[in-house]
């Protein structure tokens, strides 16, 4: 086992408190840049997940998201208000349903591109960086669970 510093209980060396910190400010970035569409973060990454590959099991988008269903379904209740989503059956499931974007939610792709530069340009680090940053936190992810104490 590796020997901690002796200050080791110190703030600024708590990896959840740079993680909380890094998490809430890019968020925050994000905020402003997803507002004249209409989104907020979380809807934004619900409908990445749309986008990407649909129609998806509603199971299937808490699992890309890491949400628990009683989170993820207030969030797809405001997507089908706004007209961005809509329920489907799924098929051979009577007790679920898949999620797919509406002709709106679709169209809205498209303004959605411009969110990715806005965001890299307001953080003002080079895109390799943050890529790496994303890997590197893909690892932690990877950990968290591979230890069975995720979420």
């Amino acid at each position: 086992m590796e020997q901690l510093p002796e200050d080791a209980l110190e703030l600024d060396r708590q990896v959840c408190f740079a993680l909380a910190v890094a998490s809430r400010s890019v968020i925050g970035v994000y905020r402003p840049i997803l507002e004249p569409l209409g989104l907020t973060h979380p809807q934004y990454l619900v409908m990445l997940a749309l986008w990407g590959d649909s129609p998806l099991r509603f199971g299937e988008i808490a699992d890309m998201l890491h949400l628990d269903p009683a989170t993820l379904s207030p969030l797809v209740k405001r997507l089908e208000q706004s007209g961005l989503v809509e329920r489907l059956p799924a098929e051979g499931d009577d007790r679920t349903f898949c999620l797919a974007p509406t002709a709106a939610g679709t169209a809205l792709r498209e303004r959605a591109l411009s969110v990715p530069p806005a965001v890299i340009e307001r953080l003002g680090l080079p895109v390799e960086r943050l890529m790496a940053l994303r890997d590197d936190l893909a690892i932690v992810i990877d950990a968290v669970e591979r230890s069975g104490r995720a979420g």
